[in-house]
């Protein structure tokens, strides 16, 4: 039976089913767990969360009250529990300046709560996806506000949690992606924690192999080859793993040509979710620093993934997640007509060739010049894009506090 108490109330040995506020406000990956730690219920109480949900069927109810005879008040009324199907309406969009402080608090908590469950996985504990929801329901909420704004943040990850973060990452893609193909609401949910969990199996490669900087060997390669097939086993052993994250945890490697792995399918033998899962995969990889190169640009990234798209991508996904992210995502570094240089900072929607910029640099004097916001939207700009170009040919360093702050 569920109840709602305030955390007042909690002892060791209730079943906590779920902390009442955002996910971003408690300080644990996961909301449903037996308390068996005293620690446990202070971090509750001191992170500001009035009132939980426990389960008495699965662990102790309130201790009764020690009250002297009288007569018995009446039971109050419990409040609703709100149907797991039911989801909110998808959120009005907003620009990414006044996202990216909200982006960027939910991209720091996810990382903590990745970290957290993949580690404990890597320890041979179950998955439990269920509690996993209110994080992908976080992330998929601000990237429904505005895609840019925590992709372009999440691809901001250091060599040492490239995994956790590439996680996060692709979480954010599926969402995006889901929505340029017309999925409805809870199927984008559903895409998105394949993509929070689809490599998974990478808990199943030894460290010294996962974060190898130099090549790998090939028995090394075969061994990294079997995360799909390690997650697939991790996952059906889980709670609450539905078909679609099983399948794009399997075949996020396999290409339309057939070349790709575990089970070398091709064309139609591969599901929607599948291909999806294969372009948000890839995209993220080569746009991330790796423990063994530097990301690419993403433009070029872009480029690269257009030369290889009719071997490896379905090109039906494959055009939907160029428009999903743009043909010039936030971060990119474009040059103008003008000859001018600058950061995109938005997307604004209405075409994929004219997002706003923040321009800096002029290449006709070498120099930089005051920053400036140009909307190429704007009718009568005289302004427009003529190529995207590489950070390090003008010897740049990072770009990101530019477009993280724009506005």
């Amino acid at each position: 039976m569920l109840k709602r108490i305030s955390t007042g109330q909690l002892r060791t040995g209730m079943f906590l089913q779920e902390l009442c506020g955002s996910w971003l406000e408690h300080p644990f990956w996961r909301t449903s767990f037996k308390i068996t730690d005293p620690k446990d219920i202070r971090r509750i109480v001191e992170s500001g969360i009035r009132d939980v949900w426990i389960d008495t069927a699965k662990g102790l109810d309130v201790a009764p009250p020690v009250v002297a005879q009288a007569a018995p008040e009446p039971a109050a009324e419990p409040a609703p529990v709100v149907a797991p199907e039911e989801l909110p309406a998808p959120p009005a969009r907003v620009e990414a300046a006044a996202e990216l402080q909200r982006a960027a608090r939910i991209v720091s908590t996810a990382k903590e709560a990745v970290t957290s469950m993949f580690q404990e996985a890597r320890m041979g504990q179950a998955i439990d996806a269920e509690s996993a929801g209110p994080l992908v329901e976080e992330i998929a909420g601000s990237v429904l506000r505005n895609p840019g704004a925590l992709i372009s943040l999440a691809r901001l990850k250091t060599k040492d949690d490239y995994t956790y973060m590439h996680s996060v990452a692709v979480c954010a893609l599926m969402v995006a992606l889901g929505r340029e193909l017309g999925l409805d609401e809870k199927m984008i949910r559903e895409v998105g924690l394949a993509g929070l969990l689809h490599d998974i199996g990478k808990m199943a490669i030894p460290l010294d192999i996962l974060n190898k900087p130099g090549k790998l060997t090939d028995s090394e390669f075969v061994c990294v080859k079997s995360h799909p097939e390690e997650g697939w086993k991790m996952l059906q052993e889980g709670r609450g793993v539905g078909e679609t994250t099983l399948d794009v945890c399997l075949h996020h490697h396999e290409k339309v040509d057939g070349s790709g792995y575990p089970h070398r399918l091709a064309g139609d033998a591969i599901s929607l979710v599948a291909k999806m899962g294969a372009v948000c995969d890839v995209y993220d990889a080569i746009t991330s620093n790796r423990p063994y190169k530097a990301g690419w640009a993403p433009t070029e990234s872009l480029r690269k993934m257009t030369e290889w798209s009719n071997g490896h991508f379905d090109p039906t996904v494959f055009r939907a997640f160029v428009k999903a992210v743009g043909i010039y995502p936030l971060g990119s570094l474009v040059r103008l007509q003008s000859g001018r240089l600058g950061v995109v900072v938005s997307q604004t929607g209405k075409s994929l060739l004219t997002p706003q910029v923040k321009v800096f640099f002029s290449t006709r004097s070498n120099a930089h010049v005051r920053p400036e916001l140009v909307d190429l939207d704007r009718p009568g700009c005289p302004d427009r894009i003529v190529d995207h170009e590489d950070p390090s040919r003008w010897g740049f360093g990072d770009l990101s506090e530019m477009w993280a702050t724009a506005g």
